[in-house]
């Protein structure tokens, strides 16, 4: 049977994710907020189906140099492995570090210190346009004679390692704080305490931030976000207020050569106003960020719960489905990430909402329909989903005629 075992890594990450939460119980650390750590997983898990799409386009990209420009083929020995492992964490550092410093990069990587809080699931939240981001970055490796196949390798180790650098519950880590990066050196660099800014930029190793002069040893506590706190769960405006606001700040530059200055300038350099009046134009501000009742978490987390099989189940068995069983899927955990984005926020369109990702079930159904086993899966899930229907119509009705 054709499965793709990379599918393990959702429920690996899990795994440690609930350990990490037991931990923290168990040391009364107030490490999680239950709106904040969906938001979180919400971003990794449309990362993960996107880049089942995207994934081949990379390889593609990275063979397609290889074959076309590479100076030298290098041969696949273990210490070309090493060597590639250096020049992938070098190349990160780079990227890492426009990121920070060049507008156009912060509006990709802005999503991922957008969270207050700072565990395991802070590190879920990625986005494919960061991906691509990146492999634009990391397109010098098959240049210089790194085969593709190589490189996913090496992307696979690089991609798993940061994961466990997003923790409070490890301090330091004696003589590996000298070479590598580890939870207190990432803790830095999520912080917004003025003296930890665009520090500790590397993935793996800690070394470049050492030469190129962005390392800060942690000694204050970290208040993890934003300098300006974003203070909205909304999955859509996590991903793209940073866009809009760099188009307000680029619509009032006036000047090719200027426009292009604050594309590609410092985002210290973008009116710190311009959020608040695109915040009022689109009602961000009028959501609420408080908490739900018992009876709209255990809604959203069952939805959360939902993406999770979703996601697992189409890692697993990529492969074997069509390319509109697997984009009609995609929808709908999109749409369902939106969804818990839009409970959290008692927006009153989520009631709306529910009708779109139902048609679109419908369509997995008639999608699936020749392979019973998707079909009934598919249908247990949304049961799974739809449980305490009542009070969640009842909370929807209640949201379309509330005046906020």
């Amino acid at each position: 049977m054709n499965i793709n075992l990379l599918a393990l890594a959702v429920p690996f990450f899990f795994f440690f994710i609930g350990l990490e939460y037991w931990v923290a119980k168990r040391k009364n650390k107030p490490y999680f907020n239950f709106a904040d750590s969906i938001a979180n997983m919400n971003v990794g898990i449309f990362e993960r189906v996107t880049d089942i799409f995207a994934a081949g386009f990379f390889y593609f990209i990275y063979d397609y140099i290889y074959h076309h420009y590479a100076i030298w083929h290098v041969d696949p020995t273990w210490y070309n492995f090493v060597i590639l492992l250096l020049a992938t964490d070098f190349l990160f550092y780079w990227y890492h570090r426009c990121g920070h410093e060049i507008n156009l990069f912060w509006a990709l990587h802005i999503v991922h210190h957008q969270s207050p809080e700072f565990n395991y699931t802070t590190s879920l939240r990625v986005t494919t346009m960061q991906a691509f981001a990146r492999t634009a970055f990391w397109s010098i490796l098959p240049l210089i004679g790194f085969p593709a196949e190589m490189i996913l390798g090496i992307l696979i180790i690089h991609g798993v390692y940061p994961f466990f650098t997003h923790t409070q519950t490890i301090g330091k880590l004696g003589f590996l704080e000298y070479f590598l990066v580890t939870p207190s050196h990432h803790r830095v660099h999520h912080a917004s305490n003025e003296e930890y800014l665009d520090k500790n930029y590397g993935d793996v190793f800690i070394i470049w931030d050492k030469m190129f002069g962005t390392f800060k040893e942690e000694k204050q506590t970290p208040v993890y976000g934003l300098t300006k706190p974003l203070n909205s769960y909304s999955f859509l405006w996590q991903h793209f207020h940073y866009f809009l606001e760099l188009g307000v700040a680029v619509s009032r530059t006036k000047g090719f050569k200027a426009k292009l200055k604050v594309i590609f300038g410092s985002p210290e350099k973008v009116d710190a106003d311009i959020r608040p009046i695109l915040e009022r134009r689109f009602r961000i501000n009028s959501a609420q960020k408080v908490p739900l009742q018992n009876t709209f978490n255990r809604y959203v987390l069952l939805q959360t719960i939902m993406t999770l099989f979703l996601l697992f189940f189409l890692l697993l068995f990529e492969h074997q489905l069509g390319f509109w069983q697997k984009f009609a899927i995609a929808v709908f955990v999109l749409l369902t990430l939106i969804n818990c984005g839009a409970i959290l926020e008692h927006r009153k369109w989520v009631f709306y909402l529910e009708f779109i990702r139902a048609a679109v079930f419908g369509i997995i159904v008639f999608l699936f329909y020749p392979a019973p086993m998707f079909g009934l899966l598919i249908a247990g899930l949304l049961a799974l989903a739809l449980f305490n229907h009542k009070p969640v119509q009842r909370y929807y009705l209640d949201l379309v005629y509330r005046k906020h």
